[in-house]
């Protein structure tokens, strides 16, 4: 028999049961594959891509526990609570829970009744001859890999000597994971790490269904104006507003809440205790949106997040993507705006000159300047940025709907190639310019520039003009910039493409920049009254009610995208509501009758749900592998009642084994009771009436097998 089928099969069934999923995303099964055969693995996947699945199947797969390094105590509380809803068993140790409650937490592990454990890397090192090096790991992931490398956007130090995994567990596998690194960082991860061989998965980066707008030099006051318009459209929904500072944080959220918004302010100026607070009003749902610095995010899980706005320029395009990705995880379409002004870039700068690496963090913010500025589309940006080429453009994005003129530049883009590659590719931007220039200056002189076939090749233009076509190449995906060797150009594969002449280049129209403030006003969409999405609106509705009462986020309970899939489908039934994509079994059972009644109820149908289906649902639970008190407490039913359930479900062959609901001990007692007293009145004193059914309905069992 395959192998391969067999892993699949079993991921595959595990997919389905615990998370409600029919089949695989992109590369998911691939990374299983590799831990399942000890490899390491590096995942590069966009936010919201289904990162987390890639080490929590392998970890309910394999024997032993999988240690999850995670950098924030609320992102773990998020994952473990989200796992925990879907029937998984996982917990996290950390600083804010009580010594007592770790040690017993480790202690479940230690016995096999944990397979997802959380930790922080501090604690994970500082336990590394104590308990962890006791525990049966099956895998240790880690999360937020970005942090490991100094050239990523947020390097934290502790990371780095995570490297003492592989030396102290050579045979565990590591996977490490991240939303944002570019091919220096994802190196870098590896060679930290001492990772032998890995599997390189790298997703795709297209976010399509996020808009891209930039508004270069908006008021305060447009700001405002367009901030409020998202909370209004989307009044269900929650969004995110970054600021540079503390207190631009502060002023959007006061000016917010004057305008009678839902707001929280989020920074790391606020105590432990008060951002705790402010995140759990998020997740919950509680209010509209945040109003945050970069110290918030990383790692928010919550799905319905339909918009994000920063109020000025990210640092870099790493921090950018990262933060724009919080939106729209559900896949469903959700807005993105960027406001940027000059005083950002000064402010930027500023920040720049008191970090401990200004020369990439320079050339990262230039990047991020001309992405703002930029008239080509702004998605092929970000994908060329992370490795991706996209050979068109995306239709999504302010540059794409309201186009700038365009021209054929593909002999420009040969012109400057050429330069690169017979400068040896060791020049940067403005070298390049001066050369294609025809530039006399000392250093083209002395390394011999000038004598090469393309030097004055572009004299005809400007200098600013040819800067400007450099970085559209850059952008487009014909060059790259080596961070590690002084910001030298590459030529990449497809621009030697363009060089070849295979493909056309398409240039934007360059035009002096100017720092004028263009007025864009976003128009207001008409209200939706497709019935789909009136359906929509309403179980939202039920969500929040449901998740207030299990006091979880209502993203816990069910994502955006599951409850569109409702609305398209309708289920009237338990079987059809296990159909819709994202419905486990443990949660169908235990929200599913309030959706399918509301459902019901829309349809012009009776909300009561149709006969038998309490007993349908303790049959899920059952095939599910579900113990007698936990069916109980998941369906809020008596112990007794799910005995009468399995009972009659005996009786139809639907259930054929029978050790979790009553001892072979007490079956034998049963049975030979009522050979001799058919009408067990004996039994009556000694067992209840429905383990008394049970016994009776396993003996009909055995003699219809006979």
């Amino acid at each position: 028999m395959n192998c391969t089928s067999d892993l699949r099969r079993e991921a595959l069934a595990l997919l389905k049961k615990f998370y409600g999923y029919q089949a695989f995303r992109p590369g998911q099964f691939e990374i299983i594959e590799a831990v399942a055969a000890g490899n390491d693995v590096v995942v590069l996947m966009p936010t919201g891509g289904g990162k987390s699945l890639c080490y929590q199947l392998p970890a309910m797969m394999k024997e032993g526990c999988a240690v999850v390094v995670s950098p924030l105590i609320a992102l773990m509380e998020d994952q473990t609570s989200a796992l925990v809803a879907n029937g998984i068993p996982a917990a996290a140790i950390h600083s804010n829970r009580d010594e007592t409650a770790n040690r017993e937490i480790i202690e479940a592990a230690y016995r096999g009744r944990i397979k997802l454990l959380y930790v922080s890397p501090e604690r994970l090192l500082a336990d590394l001859d104590t308990w962890v090096s006791h525990l049966p790991v099956s895998l240790f992931a880690i999360d937020e890999a970005h942090c490991i490398s100094q050239w990523g956007h947020d390097f934290r130090p502790v990371y780095t000597q995570l490297s003492v995994l592989k030396q102290r567990f050579p045979s565990v596998p590591v996977m490490a994971l991240t939303a944002t690194a570019d091919r220096l960082t994802r190196d870098d991860i590896i060679t930290q790490l001492g990772m032998e061989n890995p599997l390189r998965w790298v997703g795709s980066f297209s976010r399509p269904n996020l808009s891209l707008r930039v508004v270069q030099g908006a008021s305060k006051k447009q700001r405002v104006a367009t901030v409020a318009q998202m909370i209004r459209r989307y009044p269900n929904d929650s969004g995110i507003v970054y600021a540079l500072s503390r207190k631009g944080a502060e002023d959007m959220h006061a000016t917010l809440c004057a305008q009678g918004f839902r707001s929280v302010v989020y920074h790391a100026g606020l105590s432990a205790d008060e951002r705790a607070r402010a995140q759990r009003s998020f997740t919950n749902g509680d209010v509209q949106v945040v109003c945050a610095t970069i110290a918030f995010g990383m790692g928010i899980d919550k799905s319905n997040i339909r918009w994000v706005v920063h109020n000025n320029l990210p640092g870099n395009i790493e921090s950018y993507y990262q933060e724009i990705g919080r939106a729209g995880r559900d896949g469903l379409p959700a807005e993105t705006v960027l406001f940027y002004s000059y005083q950002d870039i000064i402010m930027r700068r500023h920040f720049i000159e008191e970090s401990g690496r200004p020369l990439v963090a320079t050339e990262k913010l230039d990047l991020m300047q001309k992405y703002a500025e930029s008239t080509i589309c702004r998605r092929r940006i970000l994908l060329s940025y992370f490795g991706e080429t996209a050979e068109c453009d995306c239709g999504n994005c302010d540059v794409c709907l309201d186009p700038p003129s365009r021209f054929d530049g593909t002999v420009l883009a040969q012109k400057a190639g050429s330069a690169i590659i017979r400068t040896g590719q060791e020049v940067g931007i403005m070298t390049l310019t001066d050369i294609l220039r025809g530039s006399v200056r000392a250093e083209i002189r002395q390394k011999g520039f000038d004598r090469i076939k393309t030097f004055g090749a572009g004299h005809d233009l400007p200098a600013p003009a040819w800067t400007a076509y450099i970085g559209q190449m850059i952008q487009l995906g014909l060059f790259e910039i080596a961070f590690d060797e002084a910001n030298h150009l590459k030529v990449t594969p497809y621009g030697m493409r363009a060089i070849r002449g295979e493909i056309k280049v398409e240039l934007s129209t360059f035009t002096p920049y100017t720092h004028t403030p263009r007025k864009q006003v976003p128009k207001e969409p008409p209200t939706p009254v497709d019935p789909v999405q009136q359906l929509f609106e309403q179980l939202k509705a039920v969500r929040k009610a449901v998740a207030a009462k299990a006091q979880v986020p209502a993203y816990v309970v069910f994502s955006d995208a599951s409850l569109l899939d409702m609305a398209q489908k309708r289920p009237s039934s338990m079987e059809e509501f296990m159909k819709v994509s994202g419905v486990g079994e443990r949660k169908g059972v235990r929200y599913g009758k309030r959706f399918i009644s509301a459902i019901r109820k829309f349809e012009g149908m009776s909300a009561s749900m149709p006969q038998g289906t309490s007993v349908k649902e303790t049959l899920i639970l059952h095939n599910a592998g579900v113990g007698l008190g936990e069916i109980a407490e998941i369906k809020g039913i008596s112990v007794e009642t799910v005995r009468s359930h399995i009972a009659q479900l005996i009786d139809e062959d639907m259930v054929t084994t029978f050790g979790n609901y009553i001892s072979r001990t007490e079956y034998e007692d049963i049975a030979r009771t009522l050979a001799s007293d058919p009408e067990g009145k004996t039994l009556r004193e000694k067992y209840s009436f429905g383990m008394i059914s049970l016994a009776k309905a396993i003996m009909a069992y055995h003699q219809r097998a006979k």
